[in-house]
């Protein structure tokens, strides 16, 4: 009796020692596809490195478990079972890591879009519509959001300034739209968006701009306000996003995601968590090589309009007609590697306090951002004046374009505004 009760034992532990090595085995080829990122960016071999280790595992676990079956040669089973358990493996692995994404080709340029080939490496798509009669002294250049996210050509707003005499300008930022995508990802970064945006500057020939930055673009507009203060005219910042993600450490600045349905989360998330998305975004934690050899840009930034598509209506006040994408193509790595590099900026606004740039700051009611994002420019920005916009979500021009319009050309042709100041350092109840 004793006998059969070791014999049931030992096949029990080397049953349990099989499974175990199974789950073992899918552990250690994570471990070691990541692991090997830090060596190389060459998927191959970061696929190589994740079989290897699959097939070691399971045959060491596995020759353990057959020897407690108390077989006398159970090296080559094991090897044979863990060379069948790896191919199983790579291929239920492989299939949806691999599998081909859509990569639909981006609308063709339009007659207006021109191309800069700046000092910085960066090619630049933009459109320009003149001053209509004598242009004023500077020049007005519209800063989309994201990053990475760039609208079709001159906003409708731009088209109206410029019958009031300015020579108005529009570009798609590195990285977005029809511009430069990188090869080395590495290089999206605050710096060389306001490196690209003074070249632009020169390039115009102007001393002095007027910046109108959306979201991501008023960020921009401060962070180049706080380099080149002296090359600024005036700046409106519509729902600007963070100036300083310090300020912000521990807590929530105010997420798109937090405005979206049940039922909109969660499309947005299985957009956002797909195997390829999901591995490309942990390799980008330690080689945003590798990952951007895994995920190429036409197959990201596709993705990414799809999660942008998904998650468009929190950017609007409930109720307000629906917006749709531009189809202007958005660019995934700008945007994820762009804000990695703002969350390490130092402090913006020990600078920006000495800044006297008359400026615009515009809050919509609606805005999913926290309120003490967009009231840190105000008490930043000396020379700046808050306007509180009702029925307005985040995409102000969206939401109210005639309001956003008349703000908008009152403060740059020096009228009394339309909406009056908000000085309050609340909002409102």
């Amino acid at each position: 009796m004793d006998g059969m009760a070791t014999i049931f034992l030992r096949r029990a532990g080397g049953v349990l020692t099989i499974l175990v090595a199974l789950v073992a085995a899918v552990v250690a080829a994570l471990a070691a596809f990541f692991c090997a990122a830090f060596a190389t960016a060459l998927v191959p071999a970061l696929v190589a490195a994740a079989l290897v280790a699959f097939f070691a595992t399971f045959f060491l676990s596995c020759w353990a478990g057959l020897a407690l079956f108390g077989l006398r040669r159970s090296r080559r089973p094991a090897a044979l079972a863990a060379a069948v358990a790896t191919v199983v493996f790579g291929a239920a692995a492989g299939i949806p890591l691999f599998r081909p994404m859509p990569r639909p080709a981006g609308p063709p340029p339009g007659s207006d879009v021109r191309f800069w080939d700046l000092p910085t490496g960066s090619r630049i798509a933009y459109s320009h519509v003149p001053a209509v009669g004598r242009p004023r002294p500077a020049p007005v250049v519209f800063l989309h959001g994201g990053p990475g996210t760039a609208n079709d050509g001159i906003p409708p707003a731009g088209r109206a300034l410029a019958a009031d005499g300015f020579d108005v300008y529009a570009y798609d930022q590195l990285g977005s739209g029809r511009s430069t995508r990188l090869s080395d990802i590495r290089g999206y970064t605050v710096a060389r968006q306001v490196a690209d945006l003074d070249a632009i500057r020169r390039r115009l020939g102007a001393d002095k701009i007027i910046l109108i930055g959306q979201s991501w673009g008023g960020e921009l507009a401060g962070h180049y306000m706080a380099a080149h203060p002296e090359h600024v005219a005036k700046a409106v910042l519509s729902s600007p996003g963070v100036l300083w993600y310090g300020a912000f450490r521990g807590r929530s600045s105010g997420e798109l995601w937090d405005r979206l349905s049940p039922r909109q989360r969660e499309r947005a998330e299985s957009l956002a968590s797909s195997p390829r998305m999901s591995a490309a975004q942990l390799l980008a934690e330690v080689n945003p090589s590798a990952a951007h050899a895994l995920l190429g840009d036409d197959e990201a930034d596709e993705l990414f309009r799809r999660i942008l598509d998904a998650s468009l209506p929190a950017a609007q006040c409930p109720g307000r007609p629906p917006a749709s994408l531009p189809a202007n193509r958005p660019g995934f790595y700008v945007n994820q590697m762009t804000i990695a590099d703002a969350r390490t900026l130092p402090d913006p606004r020990p600078r920006l306090r000495t800044v006297t740039v008359p400026t615009l700051v515009m809050r919509g009611e609606c805005d999913y951002k926290d309120w003490q994002v967009t009231y840190d420019y105000r008490r930043t920005l000396p020379g700046s004046t808050l306007v509180y916009v009702p029925h307005a979500g985040h995409a102000i021009a969206m939401d109210q374009p005639a309001v956003y319009l008349a703000v908008v050309r009152a403060f740059l042709l020096g009228h009394r505004l339309p909406l009056p100041p908000y000085t309050a350092a609340t909002p409102p109840a």
